[in-house]
Order: C-alpha cells, then structure tokens, then sequence
C-alpha cells in the first residue's frame, strides 16, 4: 500500500515537473518569460522548453486584433453644447515584451487616450458639423493615440464613433430647424416652378408673336410680288398690243380697218354715255363722224414713226 501511495506521489511530481518545462503556446499569442525575474525571451506559437524553478511565463498576450468599447463621455463642442459620445478603438499588439514592461495597463491607458483625445477634437468644431465631420474626427484621435501607444508596442488601428447623442432641448430644436429648413425648400421649389412656368408662358407667346409677324411678312410680300407680276403682265400685253397695232397699220389694208375699228369705238363709247346721264354737252360736229375719224387718222398719220420695235419685257 506505501508504495504504491509512492507510486503515484512520484508519478504526480513528474508531470507536474513536464508541464512547467513542456509548454505549448496557442496559435496568435506571445508569452513573455522571465529568468530569475530578468525577462528571458518571448515564445511564439508552438512547443517550448524552459528550466524548472529558473524560468517563469510572466505574461500572456494575444497577437489577434483586440476591439475596445471606449465608454460614454461628455464632451463640449466649439458652440458650447454638451453630447454624450461613445465608440470603439482597434488596436493589436505588435512587440510582447514592450506591452508588458512599458506600461502597468495598456488597455486601460488607450481607452483614457481615447477619451481625451475626443474631447479635444469635438472642442474644435460646430455641433452642426459633428456629424458630418465623423471620418476626420476617427481619423485625428487614431494619429494622436498611435503615437502614444507606439512606446507601448500598441499599434492602433482605427477609431470608430457609434453615437452622438444632444441633449433633448438642443434634439428638439434641430428638429424644428429641419423641419423650417423642408418647408422653405418645399416654398423655393414651388417659387421656381411658378417661375418657370411664367418663363415658359411668356416665351409661347413670344414665338407666337414672331411666328404671326412672319407670317404676314410673307403673305404682304406675297401680294406684293402678285402684284408687281400682274402689273408687269398688264404692261406686256399693253406693249405687245402696241406692237401689233403698229404693224397691222403698216399692212395693206390696215389703216382702213384701223378706222373701222374707232369708228365702232367712238359709236359704243358715245352710247354708253348717253346712257349714263340725263345730260350731257356734246360738240358741235357730233353728227359729222366722217370728219372726227379724219382727224383721228390725220393725228396717226402725222406722228412719227419709232425707228425701232418697242421692246417687250419677258414675264416674271
């Protein structure tokens, strides 16, 4: 019974003594160990072998990227207005042995970094432009905390802000000033669609205006043109009639229809004018048509003769 009560003691005493010289280290962590109390090496991922009562794993960190809830806090902004502002800090361990040695706890001075460094950057703008000024705050408080942390072996990655919260009043009157801000879009897009349906009115009528004045530009020119071809034509024949009279005279014959032909001229006329009126004064001769018709050839004969042909313009 004694010796297997030893059995088992000295079985017990040698795993215990394996596991303190045998160590295993998970994947994406690094553990710091310590010889007599100096810091010895830094063990990676793996299996490992260390001095019983020398060596001693002082630190366990992990290598894996590490998210901080940065707690809520009030800040005041550049026109003195309280918001509460809380968010989220990555960062991840890049040298173990400065993480563990230069500084007591590196998670709990980012996250004071962090604060600090938001207050001081929403001290800087509008409580207006807060919001829409996000990306450049995460990126002024990621730049100011790295280089804090740089001597810790902390590299910070980003700075992410989840909520910006006003007070309720100043909440209250953001809200009226948008809804101010709606109705007077909602007003000015009315006013330009009443502008421009004014501007479109007035041009309609403009090129009706235009297109009406054209129009009657063309039909007087149109007439105009109508009528300077029919006066035209009028004096064609008039001359063409001239020119054939003149040349039928010249022909044997011609002269003596020629004063049938007034003789008919003169007895229509002469009816038509005692038609037109109870009274009338007629010349003394009147009942002598021989004679009238003498003087009317003898007029012809008398005037003289053109010597060239009466030139007939060609119809437009």
């Amino acid at each position: 019974m004694g010796s297997v009560i030893v059995f088992f003691a000295i079985t017990g005493f040698a795993l215990f003594t394996i596991s303190r010289i045998v160590r295993v280290v998970p994947q994406q962590q690094a553990w710091v160990v310590e010889r007599l109390g100096k810091f010895n090496e830094t063990l990676g991922a793996g299996m490992h072998i260390l001095f019983p009562l020398l060596d001693t794993v002082r630190y366990k960190h992990s290598l894996k990227e590490i998210a901080l809830d940065v707690p809520e806090q009030v800040c005041i902004t550049k026109d003195n207005v309280q918001v509460a502002v809380d968010g989220v800090l990555y960062f991840k361990i890049l040298n173990p042995e400065r993480a563990s040695y230069g500084i007591s706890d590196y998670t709990y001075a980012i996250s004071q970094l962090a604060q600090t460094n938001l207050r001081s950057e929403m001290g800087k703008i509008d409580l207006d432009r807060t919001f829409e000024e996000r990306t450049n705050i995460n990126t002024q408080v990621v730049q100011e905390v790295d280089k804090a942390s740089e001597a810790w072996g902390v590299k910070v990655l980003r700075y992410e802000i989840k909520n910006i919260t006003p007070p309720k009043d100043v909440l209250a009157a953001m809200e009226k000033q948008m809804r101010a801000e709606r109705e007077k879009r909602a007003v000015v897009l009315q006013s330009e669609g009443e502008r421009d349906a004014a501007v479109n009115s007035a041009e309609g009528q403009k090129q009706q205006v235009i297109k009406a004045s054209e129009a009657k530009r063309q039909q007087q020119i149109n007439e105009a043109e109508g009528q300077a071809q029919a006066t035209l034509a009028i004096a064609t024949a008039t001359a063409e009639g001239l020119r054939k009279v003149a040349e039928t005279i010249k022909i044997t014959g011609g002269f003596e229809a020629m004063q049938l032909r007034l003789a008919e001229q003169y007895i229509t006329e002469f009816g038509k004018l005692a038609k037109s009126g109870t009274s009338m004064i007629v010349p003394a001769n009147l009942s002598d048509v021989t004679s009238m018709l003498q003087m009317a050839m003898r007029a012809i004969k008398l005037a003289p003769a053109p010597e060239a042909k009466i030139p007939v313009r060609p119809q437009a």
